[in-house]
C-alpha cells in the first residue's frame, strides 16, 4: 500500500471541496469545544463553590443545644459552657481552634434613631475560625478578654449608619444600658446573609460582657476548627460525644459541619456536568452523522474516479483508507479548531476579569485531560461515522464504477 499517495489523494479531495469540508467539520468544532468548556465550567464552579464555603470558615464543626417547644425540658445545666470548650480543646487532638458565641437582640442609637442590632459575645479564636475581615482599627486582644474591657467591633454597615462622617474607631456607642468604645469595624469574608449569628448590623463584644445582659455566660453556638478537611467527620463525632458525655442524656445537641453542604454542591455540579457532556456528545453525534451523509454523497459523486483507481491497480483497502483519512482529517481539524477556541475563551475571560478588577476574581482551570479526551473522541467519531461510506466506496466494482455517469 502506498500510504503517501493515498494520503495525498485524500487531502486533494478535501481541497477540491473546501466549503463542503468546512461546513461538515463545523459540528465537530462545536462538539469538541463543548467537551472542553463543559469540564472547564464544572471545575471552575466546583472550585468557586468550595472556596465560598471554606471562606465562611475553614474545616468548621458547629454545635448548639436544640430547644424543645416545652421550655421546662431544657435546664441551664444543659447549655453549652466554657468548660465544654476547654474539654473539646483538650480532648480532640485534631482541633486547632475552639470558640463560642452568644447573641442577643439589642438596640443602639444610630444617626439619632433607635436601631435594632445583634449584640454578639465572642470568645477568643472567633475571628480565626470565621475568617472575619477587619476593615478599620483592630480586633480584640488577650487583654480585652482578661480585663473584660467595654470595647466592641461593629459591622461595616452599622459603622456607616452610626458614624456616617466620623471615623468610628475610638467613638462611643450605646448598646442597651452599657456604653462601648469602638475599636474596629469588620465584615464577613463571604456574606452569610443572616444565616449565621452575624447580621447586617452586629456588635461584637468580649464574651464575659454577655453576663451583664443574659445573667449567665452560656454559649449558644460552639465552633471547632479541624486541622485538616479529612479530620472534619472525626471531629464532628468527637464534639458530639463530649457534649453528650458532659450533660444530661435528655439534652439534645445538634452537631453539624459544612462537609454536607460542600458535598451537595459537588453533586449538583457533577449532575450539571453530566447533562452538559451529554449535550456535547449529542453535538458530536450529529456532526458524525453529517460526516457520514457528506461522505456518502462524495462516494456517489466520485464513483467513476474510484472505478479508474481500481482499474489501474488500486487495492480495496487503499480505497477504504483514502476515505477514512478524509473523514479523520475533517474530524481531526475540527477538533483542533474547537479545542483551540475552548482554550482561548477562558484566557480571554480571565484577562477581562483582571482588566475590570472584579472583586474576588475567579481563576479558570483548564483540564488538559479534557483536551485530550475531546480530541480522541472527535477523531473517533469522524472515523466511526466515516467507515460506512469508506466501506461502500471500497466495495464498488470497477466495471460498474466505470459505467457510472
Amino acid at each position: 500500500m502506498n500510504w503517501e499517495e493515498t494520503s495525498k489523494l485524500a487531502v486533494e479531495a478535501l481541497r477540491a471541496n473546501k466549503l463542503r469540508a468546512t461546513l461538515t467539520m463545523l459540528g465537530v468544532i462545536i462538539g469538541s469545544a463543548c467537551i472542553v468548556l463543559v469540564v472547564t465550567v464544572a471545575l471552575t464552579g466546583r472550585r468557586y463553590i468550595a472556596s465560598q464555603i471554606e471562606a465562611v470558615g475553614s474545616n468548621i464543626v458547629y454545635a448548639w443545644l436544640e430547644q424543645s417547644n416545652t421550655s421546662q425540658n431544657v435546664s441551664l445545666a444543659d447549655q453549652i459552657s466554657l468548660g465544654d470548650l476547654n474539654a473539646i480543646r483538650e480532648g480532640v487532638p485534631q482541633v486547632v481552634q475552639v470558640s463560642g458565641t452568644n447573641d442577643i437582640p439589642m438596640n443602639v442609637v444610630a444617626d439619632r434613631k433607635d436601631r435594632p442590632v445583634r449584640l454578639i459575645g465572642v470568645t477568643q479564636g472567633f475571628q480565626q475560625i470565621r475568617k472575619l475581615v477587619i476593615l478599620q482599627g483592630r480586633y480584640f486582644d488577650d487583654a480585652d478578654f482578661s480585663t473584660v474591657s467595654k470595647v466592641c467591633v461593629v459591622s461595616e454597615h452599622l459603622a456607616h449608619a452610626a458614624f456616617p462622617i466620623d471615623n468610628p474607631v475610638g467613638q462611643q456607642i450605646h448598646v442597651g444600658e452599657l456604653s462601648f468604645t469602638v475599636i474596629g469595624t469588620f465584615r464577613e469574608r463571604v456574606a452569610t446573609f443572616g444565616q449565621s449569628e452575624i447580621r447586617e448590623d452586629s456588635v461584637l463584644v468580649p464574651f464575659p460582657l454577655i453576663k451583664y445582659y443574659a445573667g449567665d455566660n452560656f454559649i449558644l453556638t460552639l465552633y471547632a476548627q479541624a486541622d485538616r478537611a479529612e479530620d472534619v467527620p472525626q471531629v464532628t463525632q468527637d464534639v458530639a460525644r463530649i457534649l453528650r458525655g458532659r450533660h444530661r442524656p435528655e439534652a439534645d445537641y445538634n452537631v453539624q459541619n459544612l462537609t454536607s453542604i460542600l458535598q451537595i454542591a459537588r453533586n449538583i455540579s457533577m449532575a450539571l456536568t453530566i447533562v452538559l457532556l451529554l449535550i456535547a456528545m449529542l453535538a458530536l453525534t450529529i456532526s458524525g452523522i453529517g460526516i457520514m451523509n457528506i461522505m456518502l454523497v462524495t462516494v456517489t459523486e466520485r464513483t467513476r474516479e474510484i472505478g479508474i483507481r481500481k482499474a489501474i491497480g488500486a487495492q480495496r483497502r487503499e480505497i477504504l483508507l483514502q476515505f477514512l483519512i478524509e473523514a479523520a482529517l475533517i474530524s481531526g481539524t475540527g477538533a483542533v479548531i474547537g479545542i483551540a477556541l475552548a482554550v482561548i475563551i477562558p484566557f480571554v475571560i480571565e484577562a477581562l476579569i483582571q482588566f475590570l478588577q472584579v472583586p474576588g476574581g475567579i481563576t479558570i482551570p483548564i483540564s488538559w485531560l479534557s483536551v485530550l479526551a475531546a480530541f480522541v473522541v472527535s477523531c473517533a467519531t469522524g472515523v466511526l461515522f466515516g467507515y460506512l461510506p469508506a466501506k461502500k466506496a471500497a466495495s464498488l466494482l470497477p466495471v460498474e464504477s466505470l459505467r457510472y455517469e
